[in-house]
């Protein structure tokens, strides 16, 4: 018998997986015209008292008569060693698909993506697959973010690599029910048809339909919801709630990721929405790491590779210290240490926290949003609405600034009143 096989990977697996469910006695039967040992020659058992019993019956009723048939009992942990030690290039290459897993898995858990898109990786990984995109959507507070990370396997290993994941604002809209997908149909052949997890995606391939086409959302054309329909190459209706998406160009980013370091997903679909975003370690061209506030400029052009560019706002250089701001403020959540900490966090991340504010004496909700470039926070009702900071400010720093508003005043009137004589 070989035990030098292309199989070491399958029946290494399959050893340790019955040793897990309490079945780790084996009976070997091994086929003289078969030369390397596959899974399919195991048998396996709970006790070693059903193995040999099955040894015994096999050996008395089964077999054929051919002295080079084999058929024997062996404790698994004594074949798993002994196909180990007759393998050592696949054991090798293994232990190296098992720490690009493990790799792979603690840098998408550092980067804040989901328990199901990380077991979706890890069975693409294991069924070998050379390319795969995995999919997410976030709701944000202008729309949904659709988020799609690329995995490539090397030419020259089975390594796979995660260097980038791309985001997509969509605005309006909302997140897909698990199973669902952007739907386009050709009209009056319901069995063509073509899925898409982005909305855009769906829609720029609807808007490129020559005939009678259909878009809409579902599991597949039976379990529909019509979004927008076409006739003769011509959009002829969308429906209201899908308006404000279909209408408006999707924003796109490319977020890279180097060395498992990177933007997380929530931090990325905050800086499509145009918040900004605190990272400690950053790196500049000399390697050397620094912390900023950034946020993308996404009122000018992208550059040749289709991204918006960066601002940064360095810290503490450019004296905008989240602390010392929230302090101006009577925020009723800065009171309580581990609140205060976990709202700090989520402005830092871009997020748009709710807290309660207090004016006039009397407490209201308010959203609050980082302003780095101004030094400052922006403040938004729950509906959305802005509000003015000044009036949020505690009494101190009110009446300073309503004697530095008055200092001003008296100043530009001075000044008029000269001009006039």
């Amino acid at each position: 018998m070989q035990l030098e096989t292309k199989y070491a990977a399958q029946l290494i697996s399959l050893l340790e997986d019955a040793q897990d469910v309490g079945m780790p006695h084996v009976v070997v039967q091994f086929r003289p015209q078969e030369m390397q040992l596959q899974p399919d020659h195991l048998s396996l058992f709970g006790t070693v008292g059903e193995a040999l019993d099955y040894l015994d019956r096999m050996d008395t009723d089964y077999l054929p008569v051919d002295a080079d048939y084999l058929i024997y009992y062996q404790h698994s942990d004594q074949l798993l060693e002994e196909i180990k030690q007759s393998n050592l290039l696949t054991i090798n290459q293994i232990d190296m698909n098992l720490n690009n897993r493990d790799n792979l898995r603690e840098e998408m858990k550092a980067l804040g993506f989901s328990k199901k898109l990380i077991a979706e990786m890890e069975k693409n990984m294991e069924k070998n697959v050379p390319e795969f995109t995995l999919y997410d959507s976030i709701m944000g507070n202008k729309g949904v973010v659709d988020i799609a990370i690329p995995f490539k396997q090397s030419t020259r290993s089975e390594h796979y690599y995660l260097n980038k994941f791309d985001v997509s604002l969509n605005k309006g809209g909302k997140v897909l029910e698990e199973g669902q997908r952007y739907l386009v149909i050709a009209k009056g052949e319901e069995n063509k048809y073509r899925g898409f997890h982005n909305a855009h995606q769906a829609i720029d391939y609807f808007r490129e339909k020559k005939g009678d086409a259909e878009l809409a959302i579902g599991k597949d054309p039976a379990h529909k919801t019509m979004l927008a329909t076409m006739e003769n190459g011509k959009v002829s209706y969308v429906v209201k709630e899908f308006q404000r998406t279909f209408n408006n160009p999707a924003v796109t980013q490319t977020f890279y990721v180097e060395n498992g370091k990177g933007f997380t997903a929530e931090q990325a679909a905050n800086l499509i929405e145009g918040r900004a975003v605190h990272r400690d370690d950053l790196a500049n061209s000399n390697g050397m790491t620094y912390k900023a506030w950034v946020l993308l400029d996404l009122k000018n052009a992208k550059d040749r590779h289709g991204n918006f560019i960066s601002k940064h706002y360095h810290d503490p250089s450019y004296e905008f210290d989240l602390s010392k701001v929230l302090d101006k403020y009577q925020v009723k959540e800065l009171e309580d240490p581990a609140k205060r900490e976990k709202l700090e966090l989520a402005l830092r991340n871009g997020n748009r926290p709710l807290v309660t504010v207090i004016k006039d004496g009397q407490e209201m909700k308010l959203h609050l949003e980082t302003s780095p470039r101004f030094k400052d926070l922006n403040m938004y009702r729950e509906n959305g609405a802005p509000e003015k900071r000044e009036q949020f400010l505690k009494p101190e720093l009110s009446q300073t600034l309503e004697i530095g508003k008055g200092k001003a005043q008296t100043k530009e009137q001075q000044q008029e009143q000269g001009m006039s004589v």
